[in-house]
């Protein structure tokens, strides 16, 4: 695992990961991400789905986990509750969405590659900065769970999980056992935008930025969206095409509720 050692180097290492970030935003708007409903077989060999979700998210929790049990401050109250809601979305992540999923499909082996690596990286980011860099430049007292960062990042951050957790609900229950139909999904804020789930994944990460009021926080934000926004919107262009009539009524916009 590569050490930063200085908060300056550290900060360089955002730096330069918002620039990727950037050039993945722009990427995807001409290049689709090929997993789910934008799998192709030019993207490769796929593996089963389910195994591929677990196998890619899995990586994050594992580094999160070895990070804070390696710390000295694993058992301060403000840093534990950050592991642990962090801990919260990946263990579902990981270890329950794989297996709610239905059907047989496939996830390209370059997708949960990359994916992997994604997810060490921003492991490291998060768990070396709450765990081994803040308690040294900007400790997290017990003053903290007081500030009204926090209750706004929790807040927010909630929110986000119960949209994600419903969208993906919606999503699941779309067709009955046997039907092969598409069906645009309509309920919970799919009345609003056609990545709902997308939505609140978002939404969670702007929470925990908030949460804990840090660049390290706000770099998973701006990843998330450079990866999530133009997703949705080739999610928002392949529903419009295949339900155009109904999709047109609704005025559906694509991540961000009548914005955007």
């Amino acid at each position: 695992m590569i050490e930063i050692s200085t908060l300056d180097a550290f900060n360089n290492f955002l730096f330069i990961l918002a620039l990727v970030g950037l050039v993945i935003f722009v990427a995807l708007y001409f290049v689709d991400a090929g997993y789910g409903k934008m799998r192709t077989e030019k993207w490769g060999p796929a593996i089963n789905n389910k195994v591929g979700w677990c196998l890619m998210e899995m990586p994050v929790f594992v580094v999160m986990l070895y990070l804070w049990a390696t710390s000295q401050v694993k058992f301060e109250v403000p840093y534990l509750l950050f592991f642990l809601i962090f801990q919260f979305h990946y263990f579902q992540r990981s270890f329950v969405f794989p297996f709610l999923l239905k059907g047989n499909s496939k996830m390209p082996l370059a997708i949960m590659g990359l994916s992997v690596i994604w997810n060490l990286v921003n492991g490291f980011i998060q768990g070396y900065w709450l765990f081994h860099l803040a308690p040294e430049y900007a400790p997290y007292t017990m003053a903290w769970l007081t500030d009204p960062r926090f209750f706004v990042g929790i807040a927010i951050f909630f929110a986000g999980w119960v949209i994600n957790m419903h969208s993906d609900h919606v999503i699941r229950h779309l067709r009955k056992p046997g039907d092969t139909k598409h069906y645009l999904p309509k309920k919970g804020m799919y009345k609003y935008v056609t990545s709902a789930n997308y939505l609140g994944e978002i939404t969670e990460w702007l929470g925990f930025a908030i949460l804990t009021w840090s660049w390290a926080g706000l770099s998973f934000f701006w990843f998330s969206c450079c990866n999530l926004v133009p997703r949705a919107n080739s999610i928002y262009h392949r529903y419009k095409k295949e339900f155009a009539g109904e999709f047109d009524e609704k005025k559906l916009k694509r991540i961000i509720p009548f914005i955007y």
